[in-house]
C-alpha cells in the first residue's frame, strides 16, 4: 500500500436541518482547527465507513453515508480526503473523544466561514449551498 493511501481521510459532511456539524481539533493542522468530523481510513474500510466510525468515535453521532461529495489532495494539509455526505440518525452530538475533540458546533450556511476561513472544497461548498439554503 503506498503512503498516500495510508493516511487518505474520510470526512463526514453532516447535514441536520439547515447546519453542518463541525468539530474543533484538540490539536490544529496548521491553519486548521474547525473542520468536518474526520479521520484516517482503515485497510479493508470504504471512505463512506470511516465516515460513519469517525463521526461516532469523535461525535457520539450515529450517522449513514449518502454519497461521495469528492475527492482531492488537500492544499494546507497534503493528505487525501475523500469527502461523504452523510444523514444522522440516532444519538446527540457531544464531545465523545476528548483527546481529539475540543469542541462542536452546528453551523450555518452564513457562520461557516467564521469557522473555515480559507473556504471549502468546491463540491462541499456546493452541496452544502443546496441542502443548507432549501
Amino acid at each position: 500500500m503506498s503512503v498516500e493511501a495510508q493516511s487518505a481521510v474520510a470526512a463526514a459532511v453532516v447535514v441536520r436541518g439547515e447546519r453542518v456539524l463541525l468539530v474543533r481539533r484538540r490539536v490544529a493542522e496548521g491553519a486548521l482547527s474547525w473542520q468536518f468530523p474526520a479521520g484516517k481510513i482503515e485497510p479493508e474500510e470504504t471512505p463512506g465507513e470511516a465516515a460513519v466510525r469517525e463521526t461516532e468515535e469523535e461525535t457520539g453521532l450515529l450517522v449513514v453515508p449518502e454519497r461521495v461529495l469528492g475527492q482531492r489532495v488537500h492544499p494546507m494539509t497534503g493528505r487525501e480526503i475523500h469527502y461523504i455526505a452523510c444523514r444522522p440518525v440516532g444519538g446527540r452530538a457531544v464531545v465523545a473523544s476528548a483527546d481529539e475533540v475540543a469542541g462542536l458546533t452546528w453551523a450555518t450556511h452564513s457562520e461557516i466561514p467564521q469557522y473555515v476561513p480559507h473556504g471549502l472544497f468546491g463540491p462541499v461548498q456546493n452541496y452544502l449551498n443546496g441542502a443548507l439554503l432549501s
